[in-house]
């Protein structure tokens, strides 16, 4: 961490939604790094508790805001030197069931920063991609320059992220940077609501001895993401000083995969340590889901060559780590 406290020290970073599961990670990162922070958020899907260790700060600020609005991006760019662009709409349900909302958020809302980032003359933009631009490329593991046709409307706005970085960086010069997100897991993702994502719901529904229910025979397999590597990732992005790394899109990943039916059975071993009992909850199957991809493997090689990227966490270490902030926070 050294290294990048030299880099951010006194620097002033923006982060969009800085109280969502990631943001609020690298929030407190970029704080121990004494880097000054700003945090975007509306509030939408992120929780001001996420901040409860940082609030009272004396680098940090909080602007409540919508990325929607441009007034309101550019407000919170004025003076930054980077940003790390997390707001969106996650969730490829939520994009099925709410298209609008989701393009509305993920792209005019992601055009907005990237003008307000233009206009301010931001040094570097990093921002959150997702895997799911890979759509139905079969392939494994995925590589940054082939992918496949979108399955979802989710899918389709990030993969417009990808384009409109690109054009900022010819038009304007603009030096950006994309993270495809691979099944990002962690402490502080929110276990409630319709669109969870799969560890944080299945870690509650264990510890109230309820059973999961996998979508599908649960041999749908992910490159699941301990967020330990994805701060690393952001943090490698926002401070590389390799020009060949920068506009460029990389897989924030371990490049290693799981299926669901292996994954509940780490989750059990590791909740059983704290209630024995967990490990007599039955699992349940469902229907396999609309927009869901068989398989997601990525290659990390781009990643480990231009930007030293070097994964601290796999699926087991992480879930350790996860489950015990769970456990202590949510019990």
């Amino acid at each position: 961490m050294t290294d990048f406290q030299s880099k951010l020290q006194n620097k002033k970073v923006l982060v969009t939604g800085g109280a969502g599961f990631i943001g609020s990670n690298l929030c407190e990162t970029l704080i121990d790094l004494n880097a000054q922070v700003v945090c975007l958020d509306n509030f939408a899907t992120g929780h001001k508790h996420n901040l409860d260790k940082i609030i009272e700060n004396k680098n940090f600020q909080l602007i409540e805001g919508d990325i929607r609005d441009l007034e309101t991006c550019h407000k919170a760019c004025n003076g930054v030197d980077y940003v790390l662009h997390e707001a969106a709409l996650g969730s490829v349900p939520r994009s099925l069931a709410d298209p609008i909302t989701s393009n509305e958020v993920n792209i005019s809302g992601f055009l907005n920063m990237l003008v307000a980032a233009r206009d301010a003359e931001v040094k570097r933009f990093v921002y959150a991609a997702s895997s799911s631009t890979y759509g139905d490329s079969e392939k494994l593991p995925k590589v940054e320059d082939e992918i496949g046709k979108p399955l979802s409307p989710y899918a389709i706005t990030k993969y417009v992220n990808e384009l409109y970085a690109d054009i900022f960086q010819d038009a304007y010069q603009l030096d950006t940077i994309g993270l495809r997100y691979f099944n990002v897991f962690g402490r502080k993702q929110d276990p409630n609501g319709a669109y969870a994502a799969v560890i944080p719901k299945f870690v509650m529904q264990f510890m109230e001895h309820e059973s999961p229910v996998i979508n599908g025979d649960g041999t749908y397999s992910r490159d699941f993401t301990y967020i330990d590597n994805v701060v690393q990732m952001n943090l490698r992005a926002l401070t590389s000083e390799n020009k060949e790394a920068v506009n460029e899109i990389y897989n924030t990943a371990v490049g290693d995969r799981t299926n669901l039916v292996e994954l509940t059975q780490l989750l059990k071993k590791h909740l059983s340590k704290f209630d024995s009992k967990i490990a007599e909850v039955e699992v349940k199957h469902g229907p396999n889901r609309a927009g869901d991809i068989p398989h997601s493997l990525a290659s990390v090689d781009k990643a480990k060559d231009l930007l030293g990227y070097d994964p601290s966490h796999k699926i087991d270490a992480g879930l350790k780590e996860a489950v015990e902030w769970y456990w202590e926070n949510l019990k």
